[in-house]
């Protein structure tokens, strides 16, 4: 009977939809299951056969830390995805990669610790080329200040270009963080009515996808806790996003992850971009995917057993 550690975060014990599935799945595939936290000090993590993250979604403050961990984990363990991968991922810069390689990316503007933010601020809102670090400019009269290390929409907000002023407070205070880079990116207006497809991989194999509505609201303030809450239902992705999707895996310059998230929206001309690759801890709404928590536990099993 393999042990597996589904990782997760102690804030994140009663409100990660994810582990009763996966938990209950694994059990009826004949195997044990644990729920430990990644930063508890008394775990033995030799005592698992596998360890994959769950919902450790409060490293972003502790990214050090959390890099640290995993590559002791690993040591003791095989964990997925594993560091190389982890330490990737964890820092949306990934999407100057995807760029690189041709995939379509949300546009962005990097704001780089030491730059002027509201220089910056001003070249990204009189538009161009020059205004994006990486993708195709497009007009918007609404855009998003985020961190490149970040999770669940934390520190991430929508302004108005009449918001110029409490934009950069946010992002000033974004930058002025130690060792901490910004991200500036239009709103793309289309996810009001057509929302997000996340589309996931198992092991570079397609295996369900779902909607994610908006998150983001005018005036709403910065997300507090873990995450922002989540309107999810079950979709279908469509051929163009399944392109995209293939093409953005691809495209991942380390080993083949065994578990991805491809999240994505439709630009101002209905194509899709990337908005998210997530491989370090995505949520993976088993529930609007009969059979996806028995999949995923039956290949857990088989990377367990090496």
């Amino acid at each position: 009977m393999p042990h597996i550690a589904l990782v997760t975060a102690r804030a994140a014990l009663a409100i990660d939809p994810d582990l009763p599935p996966l938990a209950e799945a694994l059990q009826r595939a004949g195997a044990r299951a644990s729920t430990p936290c990644w930063d508890d000090s008394t775990v033995d993590w030799s005592g698992f056969d596998l360890a994959v993250l769950r919902s450790t979604w409060d490293y972003v403050e502790r990214i050090a830390e959390f890099r640290a961990w995993a590559r002791r984990c690993a040591a003791q363990t095989r964990l997925f995805n594993p560091p190389a991968l982890l330490e990737w991922n964890t820092d949306k810069h990934y999407l100057q990669h995807l760029h690189r390689a041709g995939v379509a990316v949300v546009p962005t503007r990097y704001v780089e610790p030491g730059a002027d933010p509201g220089r910056s601020l001003e070249q990204f809102l009189a538009g161009g080329p020059a205004s994006l670090s990486v993708g195709r400019h497009c007009d918007f009269d609404q855009f998003v200040v985020k961190p490149s290390i970040g999770a669940g929409s934390r520190d991430a907000a929508r302004y108005r270009r009449s918001d110029a002023d409490p934009a950069l407070a946010h992002l000033s205070r974004l930058v002025a963080a130690e060792g901490r880079s910004a991200m500036l990116q239009p709103y793309l207006a289309g996810v009001e009515t057509s929302g997000e497809t996340a589309l996931i991989y198992y092991d570079g194999v397609p295996s369900h996808a779902f909607r994610k509505g908006p998150l983001l609201r005018l005036d709403a303030g910065l997300v507090e806790g873990l995450f922002a809450p989540e309107e999810i239902s079950a979709r279908e992705a469509a051929d163009d996003e399944r392109l995209l999707a293939a093409a953005a895996h691809a495209a991942i310059p380390l080993e083949r992850p065994l578990y991805a998230r491809l999240d994505m929206i439709r630009d101002g001309w209905g194509g899709p971009v990337i908005l998210e690759l997530e491989m370090t801890e995505p949520s993976m709404f088993f529930a609007y995917a009969p059979g996806s928590a028995d999949r995923f536990a039956a290949l857990l099993i088989a990377r367990s057993a090496g």
